[in-house]
């Protein structure tokens, strides 16, 4: 696992208008072509992956491969 910079810039992924502290998640592109994600409830656990494979999944968001994650029938923790 890769340290966390301290130096990184946070962009948080919730709609515009969305006020208070979420759960939301936040992205931040570091050196080495590595990305940083954490959510804004537990901001000390943060995940990390490269350049490539971010741009793989927001691929596969903007073409609808998570769709079945969203919506009524969408899995939970819960089962």
């Amino acid at each position: 696992m890769a340290d966390t910079p301290p130096d990184l810039t946070w962009t948080r992924a919730a709609p515009e208008d969305a006020q208070g502290s979420g759960p939301w998640i936040e992205i931040a592109f570091g050196a080495g072509e590595l990305v940083y994600l954490r959510g804004t409830g537990d901001p000390g656990t943060v995940v990390t992956t490269t350049v490539e494979k971010w741009e793989a999944f927001a691929k596969g968001v903007v073409a609808g491969e998570f769709d079945h994650f969203a919506g009524d029938d969408a899995p939970t923790a819960d089962g």
